[in-house]
């Protein structure tokens, strides 16, 4: 009897560890999800050594917490690439959120909407919209997730960076006077970490297929502008941590150069790590030569100096 007792105790135990492990998934609105139109299109996952999503029609967070006897306060947002036709959702996602638990920090992918006609009203404005949400519900979320409200960061790869980047340069503090506690959240990012990232819309060099995807072919100016966010850094944008390669022929080095450079410009802290080789999209590098390998430390060292 007391052995049988034993096993059925090790059995729930282990259960409730295991419940304890896995992400929670909440949807980003609550209620109306703003751009919405009524359509039958439907959300695919495709696996092909990397789980591409495409088609998002319910914005999502994915939140990965350390164990409470390591987490350090900090947390990450995580927005994948995929040029904003897709979400490289493990590659630049999953992957990153558990490699940052390692280290103490709460890694939250975001999978947001995708810049599409046929089901969104503003196609444009919709992945800012995700994001700048996000923000606001893992800040509303921060004590219940043992994450410290002033250290919510955001991250991006590639037209994921350029998501990201937009995050840290249009933002704002709240409205305090929302009925909505979502609404009444800062979705200001404390800090930005751009990989490889899509930095302008300057048809001369910027990375097309993101920029026709977001803005389409033929782009108002003032959106090519808004959205060139090297021409948007505030002085209140977010201390900020670039890492690209030099021979990356998708998303040209030049991107994170000039945000560098008008980060510099505004006196905000800024670190960034140019590789020789690496080319784009080698996420956290595990299986590749060269020493873009070594952003990974690079960037928790930074993170830890904050």
């Amino acid at each position: 009897m007391n052995q049988l007792f034993l096993v059925f105790s090790f059995v729930f135990i282990m259960g409730s560890l295991n419940a304890q492990n896995q992400p929670l998934v909440m949807d980003i609105y609550p209620g109306e999800i703003p751009f919405k139109k009524i359509t039958q299109v439907k959300e695919v996952a495709k696996v092909d050594g990397i789980i591409r999503i495409s088609n998002v029609q319910t914005p999502q967070i994915e939140v990965f917490l350390p164990s409470k006897s390591a987490a350090n306060g900090q947390a990450v947002i995580i927005c994948p690439g995929g040029g904003y036709g897709i979400l490289a959702y493990d590659w630049e996602g999953t992957d990153i959120a558990k490699w940052l638990n390692s280290h103490g920090i709460a890694g939250i992918v975001l999978k947001y909407r995708l810049p599409s006609a046929e089901t969104q009203t503003s196609p444009h404005l919709v992945p800012m919209s995700d994001g700048q949400q996000a923000i606001r519900m893992v800040r509303l979320n921060a004590e219940e997730w043992n994450i410290d409200p002033d250290k919510i960061g955001i991250m991006g790869f590639s037209a994921g960076g350029h998501l990201a980047s937009t995050l840290g340069t249009h933002f704002d503090s709240g409205n305090p006077g929302s009925d909505d506690p979502i609404l009444q959240q800062s979705c200001r990012p404390d800090f930005m970490i751009l990989g490889y990232p899509v930095i302008s819309f300057n048809e001369e060099f910027t990375h097309i297929g993101s920029r026709n995807s977001l803005i389409g072919k033929t782009p108002e100016a003032k959106w090519v502008k808004y959205f060139s966010n090297e021409e948007q850094i505030r002085a209140d944008s977010p201390p900020t941590f670039l890492f690209h390669s030099q021979d990356d022929k998708g998303v040209p080095v030049k991107h994170s150069l000039m945000f560098y450079e008008g980060l510099v410009a505004k006196n905000i802290p800024a670190e960034m790590h140019l590789y020789p080789v690496g080319q784009h999209g080698y996420s956290l590098s595990l299986n590749k030569e060269g020493s873009q390998k070594d952003w990974p430390n690079s960037c928790i060292n930074w993170m830890q100096h904050l």
